[in-house]
């Protein structure tokens, strides 16, 4: 008898972004890049974000009629760590500098990250030699009783730790010992100089610990009330997987995992290696570059919340411009264009959907007026936020949001004065009022483009918008479907225009916002001058978003190559989340403290030789020891691991002399998959 043929294991991979969380349910099988065979999405909840994670994952389910039992691997992307760094969020830890004076922390933003949180300083540290100076770590264990009572956990950083690590494990297995609370050390995190900035960069990762233990914790749970007992990967800032398990431990590392997720998602669904990525959401737009297969990373680390870290994440610019984008008209021109952004406003297609004749009742009124109002197609309604976060308001915020109820209403009623719009800005800032308006997605409504809200709501929007009065007091446009087109004409040139700026600023050119602007005006102008100006990408760009097929239409020949939107484009980061691979790396340094002693600092050990060959062969074989355990416990049993070796060495009178080696290790593979 003919044995049956074992089922192609399934892969599970989710996407909590800030507005929607994706799922999508894919298989090895179907063709050379897999096969989606379901995907959902389902609101955000950023109370509990499992919530989210399981209506989408349920409805994945559902929809594929498939056996939970058959997935054999999860693997998500979050914003969680980067909304929190991006909004100050995050547990009290305290910070434990070794070898440092206070005044360091005056450094790389070090002061401003702390804010009210302790920390202590111990004499100690290394040189650069990873030569040793003496270590007191009297003053922290006398702290110890009173921190470990007020914080969540610690962030250590020593001097030159890179080059020893020795002092910042003594001070964590102190803390580790006498508290039991989770201990980051800088040298587990980054290999590179810059005390400070690695103190930052710890000292965030410290913070983030139990939030992503919380989110991976729940996660847990949910695979396990539904019977999928597979392996939990995490995309990493630059777009590799890495197990649950080092996520928790290294979430800093997991900033900018959605962005990255995304790209690896691109490549996977168009098979470019070289590419320009656009990601077109409802509030933002996201453009990063794809080279020779992998995202091109920033070189100086990842900036999240105003900060400059040491983590290496994906070059990613983002810009207010989306399908939800507030559409206004250039102030005081005779024929005024059309502005889109950066403030999010909710479409009146979505509030007529939401609040039906609350909505369309009030357009009506604002129609029916003589003369069109300065505030008309404007409505504000209460987000729905705890009333605890209205805590501190003004007298004149507290008045207004009193006014503002969970129906929308017309701002021409609401309003009386200039004074009142600068506090009702005020109240959206903080998360607690929504304004309504005329955005791309109402104008997408009204040209049939999209359908999935209330088109009746978003003509009324577009009739108001268009009788709106250019500088010679005539109406901007003959009808609705006229400044429908403006509006989805003006959000296709913004987009070339952002991402050739973003092609600039990778070249290092300066003012690349002002030459886009400039280039994509001359390629739409009737009458482009008397300088003749062109621009093309050296490599097609690639429309992610769910809107990109939309958006995107015409982009082609605004930046002068072909634009490819996928057949998934919509759940890009998700379907990123599991097609991608583990991939971690270990650093060693070799030095030469006086002629003929050659240093070996690699892990948490240093090692003297007599002999170079020796030393760096030394160097050579524990980066690759230390890379594939890493690589292990990232989740893949099955890496492949290079080495690279870089020197530094002078010539004197002819003679070769050695100052120092930097050997890297890199190990990838595909995760480990449940049997």
């Amino acid at each position: 008898m003919t044995a049956k043929p074992k089922p192609s294991p399934l892969f599970l991979g989710i996407d909590t972004g800030g507005t929607y969380t994706d799922a999508v349910l894919w298989s090895e099988a179907g063709g050379p890049n897999g096969k989606v065979l379901a995907k959902a999405k389902a609101l955000t909840t950023r109370h509990d974000l499992a919530v989210g994670i399981s209506g989408a994952v349920d409805a994945v389910l559902e929809m594929a009629g498939t056996d939970p039992a058959a997935i054999k691997l999860v693997s998500m992307s979050t914003t969680l760590a980067t909304n929190a760094l991006v909004e100050g969020q995050g547990g009290r830890v305290a910070l434990v500098m070794i070898g440092f004076a206070e005044g360091d922390l005056a450094r790389d933003g070090l002061k401003a990250a702390l804010g009210t949180d302790p920390v202590v300083f111990c004499p100690g540290g290394h040189d650069v030699h990873g030569n040793a100076a003496k270590l007191d770590l009297s003053g922290l264990e006398s702290a110890l009783p009173e921190l470990e009572k007020s914080v969540s956990g610690f962030a250590v950083c020593a001097y030159f730790a890179t080059r020893n690590p020795a002092h910042e494990l003594s001070a964590r297995n102190l803390i580790r010992d006498r508290t039991g609370l989770p201990v980051t050390a800088s040298h587990e995190l980054s290999a590179k100089l810059g005390g400070p900035r690695r103190a930052l960069t710890t000292l965030l990762n410290a913070r983030l610990i139990s939030m992503i233990d919380r989110l991976v914790a729940a996660t847990e749970g949910f695979l396990a009330a539904r019977n999928i007992a597979a392996p939990l990967m995490v995309v990493r800032g630059d777009g590799a997987l890495v197990s649950a398990a080092f996520a928790r431990q290294r979430p800093i590392e997991t900033i900018l995992s959605g962005p990255a997720a995304s790209l690896v998602g691109a490549r996977h669904m168009t098979g470019l290696d070289d590419a320009v990525v656009s990601d077109i959401g409802g509030t933002t737009t996201d453009v990063a570059v794809l080279d020779k297969g992998r995202p091109r990373l920033d070189p100086e680390g990842a900036t999240v919340g105003g900060f400059r870290t040491m983590v290496e994440a994906v070059a990613m610019r983002t810009f207010g411009l989306g399908g939800d984008s507030e559409v206004a008209l250039e102030d005081g021109a005779l024929s005024p264009k059309i502005l889109l952004g950066p403030r999010r406003l909710v479409p009146l297609a979505l509030a007529g959907l939401m609040h039906g004749e609350a909505v369309t009742s009030e357009l009506e009124r604002q129609l029916r007026a003589p003369n069109p109002g300065r505030m008309d197609g404007r409505l504000a309604v209460r987000t729905g936020v705890p009333e605890r976060l209205a805590a501190g308001l003004t007298g004149a915020e507290a008045k207004l949001y009193e006014l503002i109820g969970a129906v929308p209403q017309a701002l021409d009623r609401l309003l009386t004065s200039n004074a009142q719009n600068a506090t009702l800005n005020r109240l959206v800032s903080r998360g607690l009022v929504h304004v309504a308006g005329f955005t791309p997605s109402d104008a997408a409504h009204v040209l049939g483009r999209q359908a999935n809200w209330d088109a009746t709501a978003a003509r009324l929007g577009a009739e108001l918008f268009a009788r709106r009065r250019d500088g010679r007091g005539q109406f901007i446009a003959a009808s609705p479907e006229a400044i429908s087109e403006r509006v989805l004409t003006a959000l296709t040139r913004l987009s070339a225009e952002v991402i050739l700026e973003t092609a600039f600023a990778e070249d290092g050119l300066d003012g690349a916002a002002t030459v886009a602007h400039a280039l994509v005006q001359r390629a739409v102008d009737a009458h482009p001058g008397i300088a003749r100006l062109s621009v093309a990408l050296d490599r097609p760009v690639i429309g992610l978003g769910a809107s990109a097929p939309l958006h995107y239409a015409g982009l082609a020949e605004l930046v002068g190559n072909r634009c490819v939107v996928p057949q998934d484009t919509d759940v890009a980061n998700a379907l990123g989340a599991v097609v991608g691979q583990v991939r971690v790396s270990a650093e060693a340094r070799v030095s030469q403290p006086k002629e003929g002693l050659f240093r070996v600092a690699s892990g948490e050990s240093v090692r003297d030789f007599n002999d170079e060959a020796a030393a760096i062969a030394a160097a050579e074989k524990d980066v690759r020891a230390i890379a594939a355990g890493r690589a292990k416990d990232a989740g893949t049993d099955s890496a492949e691991i290079e080495i690279a070796s870089e020197f530094r060495v002078s010539t004197v009178e002819g003679q070769r002399m050695f100052i120092e080696a930097h050997v890297v290790a890199v190990a990838s593979g595909r995760p480990r998959i449940a049997v």
